[in-house]
């Protein structure tokens, strides 16, 4: 078995300038919460006191997002090899989660206003939405800089909600302000509720596909095959299995059957796929088995694109036969070279 170059410092310094966004993101939403519960208190708003609510929430997703972060900086061990990289996205997956619970919740404030209208008190109302819109603005676009990370999208959403909810606090204020209809703050929630809900469904789709390895959505299986066997000296591809480790992070593990070439030419093939693979797909960490036909089947009874997964087989394990192993260089690439499985 070969394996490909990793090269993730791209992904490492925007995972730093991620991480600072959050930080920041953080502190900042305790400045609209504060401004929102005086704000609350002195108009005697219960809209301000449950976007208050949802800003608390906010705070929470964002601590969550930043900790992940945080998290994914612990180096891989022998018990977590890949690192904790996943971290970031079960954060998301929680994110998800609580921003379907939040439209929920002010799905249902909507109704109940709808049967009982809340008196408004629009002057105070407008300056404390105010703050919270520019606030969140500015979070908003630190990181949408940072687009790319599932975990920071989810926080992204939290506060293009909060900007929605103060939104529609200011715009309802100025309408009943001025024509007394109190049915417009009910009829603007669900909107909000409408827009928060469906973002948070993609989110969480696309954690999902992540979390069971599903093939990225941009790389398709059939292209990939065919570009991996015009590479020369590859003959077919089987036992293919391509997945994200987390968020714009890909990874590719395969046997390739190629010609019966020694150990020592069959190293520009592998340059020639992790080449390949790396700039085309953006597939930064692969592992290739190369086989022969005499080879080829000694264990694997089906020899499919996509082989089912099965329990060791006893007497495939015991059986010897001819294969290669990988020898690992101090700070260079694998070397293959014959040997006994």
């Amino acid at each position: 078995m070969m394996n490909g170059n990793h090269g993730h410092a791209g992904h490492n310094h925007t995972h730093g300038m991620a991480k600072q966004t959050l930080r920041l993101a953080f502190f900042l939403t305790i400045i609209i919460l504060v401004a929102e519960l005086v704000g609350g208190f002195l108009a005697n708003s219960l809209a301000l006191f449950s976007d208050a609510g949802h800003v608390v929430t906010d705070l929470f997703a964002l601590g969550l997002a930043w900790f992940a972060t945080l998290q994914t900086e612990r180096l891989p061990n022998e018990r977590k090899t890949f690192g904790y990289h996943r971290v970031g996205i079960l954060a998301a997956l929680v994110n998800a989660v609580t921003l379907i619970v939040i439209a929920l919740v002010i799905l249902r404030e909507a109704v109940q206003r709808f049967q009982h209208p809340e008196p408004v008190q629009p002057l105070i109302m407008f300056v404390s939405a105010a703050i919270g819109i520019a606030v969140n603005l500015f979070i908003v676009f630190r990181l949408q800089k940072e687009g790319g990370n599932l975990n920071v999208r989810a926080a992204a959403l939290h506060a293009f909600g909060d900007i929605a909810d103060s939104v529609g606090v200011i715009v309802a204020g100025i309408i009943i302000l001025l024509t007394g209809w109190t049915l417009a703050d009910p009829i603007l929630s669900v909107g909000i509720a409408f827009l928060i809900a469906l973002g948070a469904w993609r989110i969480l789709r696309e954690t999902t596909d992540i979390l069971l390895e599903a093939v990225p959505k941009d790389i398709s299986m059939s292209r990939l095959v065919e570009d991996m066997k015009h590479v020369e000296g590859v003959q077919n591809v089987h036992d293919l299995h391509v997945w994200s480790i987390t968020s714009g992070m890909y990874a590719l593990s395969c046997h390739a059957l190629i010609d019966n070439l020694p150990p020592s030419s069959s190293s520009p093939i592998l340059q020639s796929l992790t080449k390949l693979l790396n700039d085309k797909y953006h597939i930064t960490h692969t592992t290739i088995q190369f086989e022969c036909n005499a080879h080829q089947g000694a264990c694997c009874e089906m020899d499919g694109l996509y082989c089912r997964m099965e329990p060791v087989k006893e007497d495939c394990c015991d059986h010897h036969h001819a294969s290669s192993t990988v020898v690992p260089l101090r700070n260079g690439p694998l070397i293959e070279r014959e040997g006994k499985a």
